[in-house]
Protein backbone atom coordinates (compact mmCIF):
# COMPACT_ATOMS: atom_id res chain seq x y z
CA UNK A 1 0.00 0.00 0.00
CA UNK A 2 1.36 3.42 -0.93
CA UNK A 3 1.70 6.46 1.32
CA UNK A 4 1.25 10.04 0.10
CA UNK A 5 3.01 13.15 1.41
CA UNK A 6 2.78 16.83 0.52
CA UNK A 7 6.03 18.80 0.29
CA UNK A 8 6.10 22.61 0.38
CA UNK A 9 9.05 24.63 -0.93
CA UNK A 10 9.25 28.10 0.61
CA UNK A 11 11.52 30.40 -1.42
CA UNK A 12 10.89 33.38 0.87
CA UNK A 13 12.79 36.34 -0.67
CA UNK A 14 14.95 34.20 -2.96
CA UNK A 15 14.17 34.68 -6.68
CA UNK A 16 14.43 31.69 -9.02
CA UNK A 17 15.09 31.02 -12.69
CA UNK A 18 13.23 27.98 -14.05
CA UNK A 19 14.22 27.60 -17.68
CA UNK A 20 12.47 25.42 -20.24
CA UNK A 21 13.14 24.42 -23.82
CA UNK A 22 12.60 27.34 -26.16
CA UNK A 23 11.95 30.16 -23.68
CA UNK A 24 15.53 31.51 -23.48
CA UNK A 25 17.27 33.29 -20.60
CA UNK A 26 15.01 36.35 -20.70
CA UNK A 27 12.01 34.33 -19.59
CA UNK A 28 11.36 31.94 -16.73
CA UNK A 29 8.62 29.50 -15.87
CA UNK A 30 6.75 30.00 -12.61
CA UNK A 31 7.33 26.38 -11.54
CA UNK A 32 9.46 23.26 -12.00
CA UNK A 33 8.23 20.19 -13.85
CA UNK A 34 8.52 16.69 -12.40
CA UNK A 35 11.42 15.52 -14.58
CA UNK A 36 13.57 18.56 -13.71
CA UNK A 37 12.79 18.19 -10.00
CA UNK A 38 13.65 14.48 -10.18
CA UNK A 39 16.98 15.16 -11.95
CA UNK A 40 18.03 17.86 -9.47
CA UNK A 41 17.00 15.72 -6.49
CA UNK A 42 18.81 12.60 -7.73
CA UNK A 43 21.92 14.62 -8.58
CA UNK A 44 22.18 15.86 -4.98
CA UNK A 45 21.36 12.33 -3.73
CA UNK A 46 24.39 11.07 -5.68
CA UNK A 47 26.70 13.66 -4.12
CA UNK A 48 25.45 12.87 -0.63
CA UNK A 49 25.46 9.09 -0.76
CA UNK A 50 27.81 8.21 -3.61
CA UNK A 51 27.73 6.74 -7.10
CA UNK A 52 26.80 3.22 -5.99
CA UNK A 53 23.84 4.45 -3.93
CA UNK A 54 22.33 6.46 -6.78
CA UNK A 55 22.86 3.60 -9.27
CA UNK A 56 21.05 1.25 -6.87
CA UNK A 57 18.22 3.78 -6.61
CA UNK A 58 17.81 4.19 -10.39
CA UNK A 59 17.89 0.44 -10.93
CA UNK A 60 14.64 -0.03 -8.97
CA UNK A 61 12.70 2.35 -11.23
CA UNK A 62 10.91 0.95 -14.29
CA UNK A 63 12.72 1.53 -17.56
CA UNK A 64 12.62 0.28 -21.13
CA UNK A 65 14.85 -2.62 -20.06
CA UNK A 66 12.90 -3.36 -16.84
CA UNK A 67 9.30 -2.27 -17.43
CA UNK A 68 7.82 -4.56 -14.78
CA UNK A 69 9.34 -2.76 -11.77
CA UNK A 70 7.29 -0.70 -9.31
CA UNK A 71 8.90 2.72 -8.67
CA UNK A 72 9.88 3.44 -5.05
CA UNK A 73 8.22 6.83 -5.39
CA UNK A 74 6.29 8.99 -7.81
CA UNK A 75 6.33 12.79 -7.72
CA UNK A 76 4.08 15.40 -9.23
CA UNK A 77 5.39 18.51 -10.90
CA UNK A 78 5.58 21.53 -8.62
CA UNK A 79 2.60 23.86 -8.48
CA UNK A 80 1.80 27.16 -6.79
CA UNK A 81 0.45 27.43 -3.26
CA UNK A 82 -0.67 30.67 -1.66
CA UNK A 83 -1.30 31.49 2.00
CA UNK A 84 -4.40 33.63 2.52
CA UNK A 85 -5.15 34.27 6.18
CA UNK A 86 -5.27 30.90 7.92
CA UNK A 87 -5.98 29.05 4.68
CA UNK A 88 -3.63 27.61 2.06
CA UNK A 89 -4.79 27.64 -1.55
CA UNK A 90 -3.23 24.84 -3.58
CA UNK A 91 -3.45 25.23 -7.36
CA UNK A 92 -3.70 22.17 -9.62
CA UNK A 93 -3.58 21.94 -13.42
CA UNK A 94 -7.02 22.01 -15.01
CA UNK A 95 -7.67 18.63 -16.71
CA UNK A 96 -7.98 18.73 -20.49
CA UNK A 97 -11.54 17.40 -20.42
CA UNK A 98 -14.68 19.24 -19.42
CA UNK A 99 -16.09 18.49 -15.95
CA UNK A 100 -19.41 16.74 -15.52
CA UNK A 101 -22.38 19.06 -16.26
CA UNK A 102 -20.27 21.47 -18.33
CA UNK A 103 -22.76 23.07 -20.78
CA UNK A 104 -22.63 22.81 -24.57
CA UNK A 105 -23.52 26.49 -25.05
CA UNK A 106 -20.37 28.00 -23.54
CA UNK A 107 -19.64 30.81 -26.00
CA UNK A 108 -20.41 33.51 -23.42
CA UNK A 109 -17.63 32.36 -21.07
CA UNK A 110 -15.40 29.86 -22.91
CA UNK A 111 -12.46 32.27 -23.28
CA UNK A 112 -12.49 32.95 -19.55
CA UNK A 113 -12.72 29.23 -18.81
CA UNK A 114 -9.77 28.44 -21.11
CA UNK A 115 -7.58 30.96 -19.27
CA UNK A 116 -7.99 28.97 -16.06
CA UNK A 117 -4.93 26.77 -16.55
CA UNK A 118 -4.78 26.16 -12.80
CA UNK A 119 -7.65 25.70 -10.37
CA UNK A 120 -7.73 25.99 -6.57
CA UNK A 121 -8.02 22.58 -4.92
CA UNK A 122 -11.54 23.43 -3.66
CA UNK A 123 -12.82 24.13 -7.18
CA UNK A 124 -10.79 21.34 -8.80
CA UNK A 125 -12.29 18.82 -6.39
CA UNK A 126 -15.84 20.11 -6.85
CA UNK A 127 -15.65 20.17 -10.64
CA UNK A 128 -13.83 16.88 -11.12
CA UNK A 129 -14.73 14.70 -8.15
CA UNK A 130 -18.02 15.80 -6.58
CA UNK A 131 -20.87 18.01 -7.92
CA UNK A 132 -19.29 18.96 -11.22
CA UNK A 133 -19.87 22.24 -13.05
CA UNK A 134 -22.82 24.30 -11.79
CA UNK A 135 -25.06 27.00 -13.25
CA UNK A 136 -23.62 29.44 -10.69
CA UNK A 137 -20.15 28.75 -12.16
CA UNK A 138 -21.47 29.60 -15.60
CA UNK A 139 -22.90 32.91 -14.41
CA UNK A 140 -19.75 33.82 -12.51
CA UNK A 141 -17.49 33.06 -15.48
CA UNK A 142 -19.70 35.27 -17.65
CA UNK A 143 -19.41 38.04 -15.05
CA UNK A 144 -15.62 37.58 -14.90
CA UNK A 145 -15.34 38.52 -18.58
CA UNK A 146 -16.23 42.06 -17.51
CA UNK A 147 -14.23 41.91 -14.27
CA UNK A 148 -17.33 41.86 -12.06
CA UNK A 149 -17.16 38.32 -10.71
CA UNK A 150 -18.55 37.73 -7.22
CA UNK A 151 -19.17 34.24 -5.95
CA UNK A 152 -17.66 30.91 -4.95
CA UNK A 153 -15.06 30.88 -7.72
CA UNK A 154 -13.67 34.26 -6.74
CA UNK A 155 -13.82 33.47 -3.01
CA UNK A 156 -11.77 30.32 -3.60
CA UNK A 157 -9.03 32.27 -5.40
CA UNK A 158 -9.80 30.95 -8.88
CA UNK A 159 -8.83 34.21 -10.59
CA UNK A 160 -5.88 35.06 -8.29
CA UNK A 161 -3.23 32.63 -9.56
CA UNK A 162 -0.89 35.33 -10.88
CA UNK A 163 -1.03 37.25 -7.60
CA UNK A 164 1.27 34.59 -6.12
CA UNK A 165 4.38 35.71 -8.04
CA UNK A 166 5.99 38.32 -10.24
CA UNK A 167 8.33 37.87 -13.20
CA UNK A 168 11.25 40.30 -13.36
CA UNK A 169 14.07 40.80 -15.86
CA UNK A 170 17.52 41.42 -14.43
CA UNK A 171 20.29 42.93 -16.61
CA UNK A 172 23.53 40.93 -16.76
CA UNK A 173 26.92 41.26 -18.42
CA UNK A 174 28.98 38.32 -19.66
CA UNK A 175 32.74 38.81 -20.14
CA UNK A 176 34.68 36.63 -22.59
CA UNK A 177 37.58 34.99 -20.74
CA UNK A 178 39.94 35.31 -23.71
CA UNK A 179 39.06 38.55 -25.52
CA UNK A 180 37.46 40.31 -22.52
CA UNK A 181 34.63 41.33 -24.84
CA UNK A 182 31.35 42.01 -23.06
CA UNK A 183 27.85 40.85 -23.87
CA UNK A 184 24.80 42.53 -22.32
CA UNK A 185 21.67 40.41 -21.76
CA UNK A 186 18.67 39.97 -19.46
CA UNK A 187 17.70 37.00 -17.31
CA UNK A 188 14.14 36.33 -16.15
CA UNK A 189 13.48 35.56 -12.49
CA UNK A 190 10.30 34.54 -10.72
CA UNK A 191 9.77 36.13 -7.31
CA UNK A 192 7.14 34.50 -5.12
CA UNK A 193 5.05 36.74 -2.86
CA UNK A 194 6.64 36.67 0.61
CA UNK A 195 4.88 39.42 2.57
CA UNK A 196 1.08 39.76 2.71
CA UNK A 197 0.04 36.40 1.23
CA UNK A 198 3.19 34.23 1.14
CA UNK A 199 3.41 31.87 -1.81
CA UNK A 200 5.72 29.13 -3.03
CA UNK A 201 5.73 25.74 -4.71
CA UNK A 202 4.50 22.35 -3.56
CA UNK A 203 4.49 18.83 -4.94
CA UNK A 204 2.94 15.49 -4.06
CA UNK A 205 4.98 12.33 -3.52
CA UNK A 206 3.56 8.80 -3.50
CA UNK A 207 5.82 6.31 -1.71
CA UNK A 208 5.75 2.54 -2.15
CA UNK A 209 6.76 0.32 0.83
CA UNK A 210 10.26 0.21 -0.70
CA UNK A 211 10.25 3.98 -1.05
CA UNK A 212 9.33 4.50 2.61
CA UNK A 213 12.66 2.92 3.52
CA UNK A 214 14.40 5.71 1.58
CA UNK A 215 12.55 8.63 3.19
CA UNK A 216 15.39 9.77 5.45
CA UNK A 217 17.85 9.86 2.53
CA UNK A 218 15.34 11.55 0.25
CA UNK A 219 14.66 14.22 2.87
CA UNK A 220 18.38 14.83 3.42
CA UNK A 221 18.97 15.25 -0.32
CA UNK A 222 15.98 17.60 -0.66
CA UNK A 223 17.15 19.75 2.26
CA UNK A 224 20.59 20.06 0.65
CA UNK A 225 18.98 20.91 -2.70
CA UNK A 226 17.15 23.72 -0.90
CA UNK A 227 20.44 25.12 0.38
CA UNK A 228 22.09 24.92 -3.05
CA UNK A 229 19.10 26.13 -5.05
CA UNK A 230 16.74 24.77 -7.69
CA UNK A 231 16.84 25.88 -11.31
CA UNK A 232 19.35 28.17 -13.01
CA UNK A 233 21.48 31.12 -11.85
CA UNK A 234 22.29 29.34 -8.58
CA UNK A 235 25.72 31.00 -8.48
CA UNK A 236 23.82 34.27 -8.00
CA UNK A 237 21.94 32.81 -5.02
CA UNK A 238 18.77 32.03 -6.95
CA UNK A 239 16.39 29.15 -6.27
CA UNK A 240 17.08 28.56 -2.59
CA UNK A 241 14.19 27.24 -0.53
CA UNK A 242 13.17 25.74 2.79
CA UNK A 243 11.42 22.36 2.88
CA UNK A 244 8.26 21.37 4.76
CA UNK A 245 7.63 17.61 4.45
CA UNK A 246 4.00 17.21 5.55
CA UNK A 247 1.49 14.49 6.21
CA UNK A 248 -1.26 14.62 3.60
CA UNK A 249 -4.03 17.00 4.76
CA UNK A 250 -7.53 15.50 5.09
CA UNK A 251 -8.88 17.29 2.00
CA UNK A 252 -6.00 15.99 -0.08
CA UNK A 253 -6.51 12.48 1.30
CA UNK A 254 -10.08 12.54 0.00
CA UNK A 255 -8.77 13.62 -3.41
CA UNK A 256 -6.22 10.80 -3.74
CA UNK A 257 -8.65 8.20 -2.33
CA UNK A 258 -11.48 9.16 -4.71
CA UNK A 259 -12.90 5.93 -6.15
CA UNK A 260 -15.79 7.04 -8.40
CA UNK A 261 -13.68 8.43 -11.24
CA UNK A 262 -13.88 7.49 -14.92
CA UNK A 263 -10.58 9.11 -16.00
CA UNK A 264 -7.13 9.91 -14.64
CA UNK A 265 -5.51 13.36 -14.88
CA UNK A 266 -1.74 13.78 -14.96
CA UNK A 267 -0.10 15.79 -12.19
CA UNK A 268 3.36 15.17 -13.66
CA UNK A 269 5.04 14.69 -16.99
CA UNK A 270 4.69 11.18 -18.43
CA UNK A 271 6.72 9.09 -20.88
CA UNK A 272 6.30 5.45 -21.78
CA UNK A 273 6.92 3.00 -24.58
CA UNK A 274 5.11 1.50 -26.31
CA UNK A 275 2.06 3.79 -26.40
CA UNK A 276 -0.86 1.91 -27.95
CA UNK A 277 -3.91 3.28 -29.72
CA UNK A 278 -6.06 1.61 -27.06
CA UNK A 279 -4.28 3.61 -24.37
CA UNK A 280 -5.03 6.84 -26.25
CA UNK A 281 -8.71 5.95 -26.66
CA UNK A 282 -10.79 8.93 -25.38
CA UNK A 283 -7.60 10.62 -24.15
CA UNK A 284 -7.08 14.38 -24.16
CA UNK A 285 -3.47 15.47 -23.96
CA UNK A 286 -0.73 17.98 -24.69
CA UNK A 287 2.87 17.11 -25.59
CA UNK A 288 5.89 18.85 -24.08
CA UNK A 289 9.41 18.66 -25.54
CA UNK A 290 12.08 18.18 -22.88
CA UNK A 291 15.78 18.76 -23.39
CA UNK A 292 18.54 20.61 -21.58
CA UNK A 293 22.24 20.47 -20.84
CA UNK A 294 24.51 18.25 -18.77
CA UNK A 295 25.98 20.70 -16.25
CA UNK A 296 29.36 18.99 -15.93
CA UNK A 297 30.41 19.39 -19.58
CA UNK A 298 27.70 21.40 -21.40
CA UNK A 299 26.65 18.58 -23.71
CA UNK A 300 23.00 18.56 -24.73
CA UNK A 301 20.82 15.72 -23.51
CA UNK A 302 18.77 13.90 -26.09
CA UNK A 303 15.40 15.49 -26.68
CA UNK A 304 12.33 13.56 -25.57
CA UNK A 305 8.63 14.31 -25.97
CA UNK A 306 6.36 13.75 -22.95
CA UNK A 307 2.69 14.03 -22.10
CA UNK A 308 2.18 17.15 -20.00
CA UNK A 309 0.32 17.89 -16.79
CA UNK A 310 -3.46 18.03 -17.15
CA UNK A 311 -3.52 15.31 -19.81
CA UNK A 312 -6.36 12.86 -19.25
CA UNK A 313 -6.50 9.09 -19.88
CA UNK A 314 -9.01 6.32 -19.24
CA UNK A 315 -6.49 4.25 -17.25
CA UNK A 316 -3.81 5.45 -14.83
CA UNK A 317 -0.55 6.05 -16.74
CA UNK A 318 2.56 4.46 -15.25
CA UNK A 319 5.69 5.72 -17.02
CA UNK A 320 9.37 4.86 -17.16
CA UNK A 321 12.80 6.42 -16.90
CA UNK A 322 14.10 7.34 -20.35
CA UNK A 323 17.80 7.25 -21.23
CA UNK A 324 18.78 10.65 -22.69
CA UNK A 325 22.57 10.16 -22.60
CA UNK A 326 24.12 12.08 -25.52
CA UNK A 327 26.34 10.31 -28.01
CA UNK A 328 29.97 10.38 -26.92
CA UNK A 329 29.25 10.82 -23.20
CA UNK A 330 30.57 7.71 -21.42
CA UNK A 331 31.06 8.84 -17.82
CA UNK A 332 27.64 7.58 -16.71
CA UNK A 333 24.11 7.22 -18.04
CA UNK A 334 21.76 10.22 -18.01
CA UNK A 335 18.07 9.58 -17.31
CA UNK A 336 14.98 11.74 -17.45
CA UNK A 337 11.96 10.73 -15.40
CA UNK A 338 8.77 9.90 -17.25
CA UNK A 339 7.38 8.22 -14.11
CA UNK A 340 3.86 9.57 -13.81
CA UNK A 341 1.66 10.62 -10.95
CA UNK A 342 -2.05 11.02 -11.65
CA UNK A 343 -5.29 11.66 -9.79
CA UNK A 344 -8.71 10.06 -10.44
CA UNK A 345 -11.40 12.35 -11.83
CA UNK A 346 -14.94 12.38 -13.17
CA UNK A 347 -15.06 14.04 -16.58
CA UNK A 348 -17.08 14.07 -19.78
CA UNK A 349 -16.08 11.46 -22.36
CA UNK A 350 -16.07 13.94 -25.24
Amino acid sequence: MSVWKLVKLNFDRSPAHFGEVGIGMEKTSDRVRSDALFSAWVSVYARLFGKNAVEELLQIFPSKEQPELTPPFRISSTFIYREVGQETIYYLPRPLKFPINYPDDDLAFFKTYKKLNYLPLEIWQRWYQTEGFQESDRQELIAQTTGKSEGKLKAAGTFDYKKAFKINKVPKVAVDRVTRATNFYHTGFVQFEWEKNPAGLYFLIQLSPEGEKLVDKLKAALYLLGEEGLGGERSSGAGRFQVKWLELPETWQKVVDFSAGNHHALMSLFWDTPITTDFLNQASYDIQERGGWIAENQLRRKMVRMFSEGSVFLVPPQGKLVDVTPNGFNKHRIYRSGISLSLPIKAQDK
